[in-house]
């Protein structure tokens, strides 16, 4: 089980996520502005956040190169979920840290499949870098 952070300030769109992610045995937090999803992600609370572009308060951008330019935040895994479709969005999101991206709409089980894959990458890295 991992602690997901998931930003959307559509709440139809945070229940399915909800739903999905919770379903794959996951524990999700849902907020609905960027300022609020920067300190849940920083609180080290998380390890994984689902982060929609276009937010109240600060940008999905906004929250994901700050988290990048802070030490709490640096190695948080970050999938980008967005209606964003253009090429320069797609690239400035992987650019400033984003591991994966997906435009909405989307396919649910996708999304988990791809949320379980960034975990499954993160557990073998801490095991390696642990020496286990």
């Amino acid at each position: 089980m991992a602690y997901i952070l998931v930003a959307d300030d559509d709440d139809l769109l945070g229940e399915l996520l909800r739903f999905k992610l919770e379903d794959a045995g996951h524990d999700v937090t849902i907020v609905e502005e960027g300022g609020a999803a920067l300190v849940q992600a920083l609180s080290g609370a998380f390890d994984l956040l689902v982060l929609d572009a276009m937010m109240p308060v600060l940008s999905g951008l906004e929250v994901l190169k700050s988290l990048r330019a802070d030490e709490r935040g640096r190695a948080l895994p970050v999938v980008m979920l967005t209606s964003r479709k253009a090429r320069e969005d797609v690239v400035t999101a992987l650019e400033a840290g984003a591991n994966d991206y997906l435009t909405k709409p989307f396919i649910p089980d996708e999304l988990v499949v791809r949320v379980n894959a960034i975990l499954r990458s993160e557990d073998a890295r801490a095991k390696r870098s642990s020496g286990a």
